[in-house]
């Protein structure tokens, strides 16, 4: 399957993403990055988080963070993109957003996709970035996406994603297993009832 641009966007477009109340949860933004990897097929940046970061080190995540004061979903993923792997990209190069994800930890996260026509050259930040990749779309075009199984914690079913060798949990794999059934299969799927494990609801 060929993934342009225009693709991306007309299937956003048409997508009616989901934006959830703050209340008393904090705001954030991640930047779901799609750009042609080195062998042209078009994928996402995912980055392992640094281990000595005070919460959720060593988790696999979307570039991104918590807004700043007065500073709108897309301005916080482009400016995080920035700051944890280098990568700069106008604001012409926001395609769409996917729904909003709240996570056990009190956050409400928005995902902002965002397109770049070349292939990229991220440089993580040490202080908050242990490595960064270009995942392939197609990978995840599998019988075993997602993965789903069931925590005596909760009765919502646990998401995870096999991703190079790993698993990648929620929020993450919710939000990139969203990112792949909307722009690569164009099915508009929900994620919002999926669980993360229990390690990362602190």
């Amino acid at each position: 399957m060929e993934i342009s641009r225009e693709l991306t966007h007309g299937r956003l477009t048409g997508f009616e993403y989901q934006v959830k109340p703050l209340e008393e949860r904090r705001h954030a933004a991640v930047a779901a990055v799609l750009s042609p990897g080195s062998d042209g097929s078009i994928g996402f940046l995912l980055t392992r988080r640094a281990a000595t970061l005070r919460s959720h080190g060593g988790q696999w995540a979307l570039p991104g963070g918590r807004l700043d004061p007065g500073e709108t979903v897309e301005d916080a993923a482009r400016r995080e993109l920035a700051e944890e792997v280098a990568v700069e990209l106008s604001q012409d190069s926001i395609v769409g957003r996917l729904d909003d994800f709240v996570t056990r930890s009190g956050f409400v996260i928005s995902p902002i996709v965002l397109w770049s026509d070349t292939e990229l050259a991220p440089t993580p930040d040490p202080q908050e970035v242990a490595a960064v990749y270009q995942v392939a779309l197609s990978t995840l075009d599998r019988p075993d996406v997602p993965r789903l199984r069931e925590i005596p914690q909760s009765d919502r079913p646990v998401i995870s994603l096999p991703i190079l060798g790993d698993f990648v949990h929620a929020p993450t794999a919710a939000i990139v297993f969203q990112l792949f059934e909307v722009v690569y299969a164009g099915r508009h799927t929900r994620v919002g009832h999926y669980e993360q494990p229990v390690f990362a609801w602190s």
